[in-house]
């Protein structure tokens, strides 16, 4: 315990200096500030912050369960995600916010797993809502395409600094049933695999980063040949959903998106510990 409570002060305190340092830049990316604090932390662990769907759950509860794990394992991640799990009980402005700046506080960056996904004015609000919260970077799905679609989300992300990462190939089976499927191209009328224009796109549109599923490593290696050390990927579904953090990582994934692994270990700051330090060793052998 006296360990993680050192660490958990050295981090900090050091990530409040490298903050300081990256805010004189006036043009800092995402994708720069997460790599600073992920070299800084030693870790390329993005905690998912989900919990299980429970019937007439107290909110308070809730959000002290999730202010709880946090603080445990924040010495050894270098974000945190979020989605729907705690934005409908906890609110966007209530108990989630509070959270967001829990984790500024901590030297963490946050990242909003909304999956935005509709038409450009509506992205635009849930976008400006997002970042508003404080947000620094959120998921979206190109398949609503760039013009009235997504063109909105990375100009609000432009103004305000904050980052835009997009899905490419999720973790779950059914991602093959459209991420997987084959298309032809409009203009060259070349067919090729859906997620290969997604990553193509993300290149393109100069997005922060792209979804692979730690489940899937022939489909990271596809996409890490397409977009180079460019767009990192993010790649989510490590232990619950059956994804190898080392083979995911050896396959091209940047960053390993973990939630139910560490969430419901008997020991989260010690489960997210050991993950730092594989992933950490597995970077090494590389």
């Amino acid at each position: 315990m006296l360990i993680r409570n050192l660490a958990r002060q050295f981090y900090s305190k050091s990530y409040r200096h490298t903050r300081k340092t990256l805010k004189r830049c006036k043009r800092v990316s995402f994708k720069t500030r997460i790599e600073e604090t992920s070299r800084l932390k030693q870790s390329c662990i993005v905690l998912a912050l989900d919990f299980p769907y429970q019937k007439n759950q107290d909110c308070q509860t809730l959000l002290e369960k999730a202010t709880n794990m946090l603080d445990m394992v924040s010495p050894y991640v270098c974000a945190v995600k979020i989605n729907h799990h705690l934005i409908l009980p906890l609110g966007t402005f209530g108990g989630v916010k509070s959270l967001v700046d829990m984790a500024h506080e901590r030297g963490l960056l946050t990242i909003m797993d909304c999956k935005v996904n509709d038409i450009g004015n509506t992205n635009n609000v849930i976008a400006e809502y997002y970042f508003d919260a404080g947000f620094d970077a959120l998921i979206a799905n190109p398949f609503v395409g760039w013009e009235e679609g997504l063109k909105p989300v990375f100009d609000a992300a432009t103004r305000r600094q904050r980052g835009v990462i997009l899905l490419a190939y999720m973790s779950h089976k059914g991602s093959a049933e459209g991420y997987g499927q084959t298309v032809r191209d409009p203009v060259t009328g070349a067919e090729t695999k859906q997620y290969l224009t997604f990553a193509r796109k993300a290149g393109k549109w100069n997005a922060d980063g792209v979804v692979v599923g730690a489940t899937a490593p022939d489909k990271i290696r596809e996409i890490r040949f397409v977009l180079g050390e460019e767009v990192p990927i993010y790649s989510p579904g490590v232990g619950a959903q059956g994804g190898g953090a080392e083979v995911a990582l050896k396959a091209g994934a940047r960053y390993l998106i973990v939630g139910r692994e560490i969430v419901n270990a008997e020991d989260p700051a010690l489960e997210a510990e050991s993950l730092r330090q594989k992933a950490e060793l597995s970077k090494l052998r590389a």
